[in-house]
């Protein structure tokens, strides 16, 4: 049987200094970072990526609540740089970083960086609520979304999915890119 991660010391402080932004929210936005991360985390095998993928785990759908938008991945990206500039992060890592957020709901496969193509299908499976496994074995995404229960993380992107569409019918999910 497959282990999986409970606590990332990058992840938490970062959800710990946004958990007034996150509110009542906070557990099922934790819950769903650490279920895209241990999807992701087998596939990658370098420390450095480590790293990157947890950074990147945490912020990727942030700005939904720090700025209030369905439009989130710009601030999301925004917050990711504040934190890897504070932390002296290299370039190379922060652009990866923002290549990972800013991609992350591609609906193709992403050529340009092997991590950031990890990271989309990890979401996916999460977003899917494993209907697209992506290679992940349907015994480990059971697992995995048994270790990190939904809590409501998907009924509430339904919500603002609705929200966003009544208030933006041309652009329901801003995210979502070709």
């Amino acid at each position: 049987m497959m282990d999986y991660i409970t606590q990332n010391s990058i992840i938490d402080n970062i959800l710990n200094t946004c958990k007034h932004d996150l509110g009542n929210d906070y557990d099922q936005y934790r819950n769903h970072v650490y279920r895209v991360y241990n999807f992701a985390v087998p596939y990658v095998t370098l420390s450095s990526d480590i790293e990157t993928l947890s950074i990147a785990a945490a912020f990727h759908d942030l700005g939904i609540w720090t700025n209030k938008t369905f439009d989130y991945l710009q601030p999301s990206i925004n917050l990711a740089k504040q934190y890897s500039a504070a932390h002296h992060l290299s370039p190379e890592t922060i652009s990866e970083i923002e290549t990972i957020i800013n991609q992350h709901h591609k609906l193709t496969r992403i050529k340009s960086s092997a991590l950031a193509e990890i990271f989309r299908q990890a979401d996916l499976v999460d977003l899917s609520l494993g209907l697209f496994g992506c290679g992940r074995k349907g015994n480990y995404i059971r697992m995995i979304r048994k270790a990190f229960p939904n809590k409501g993380f998907h009924n509430n992107l339904l919500r603002l999915f609705i929200k966003n569409l009544l208030k933006n019918p041309l652009k329901p999910l801003p995210m979502y890119k070709f």
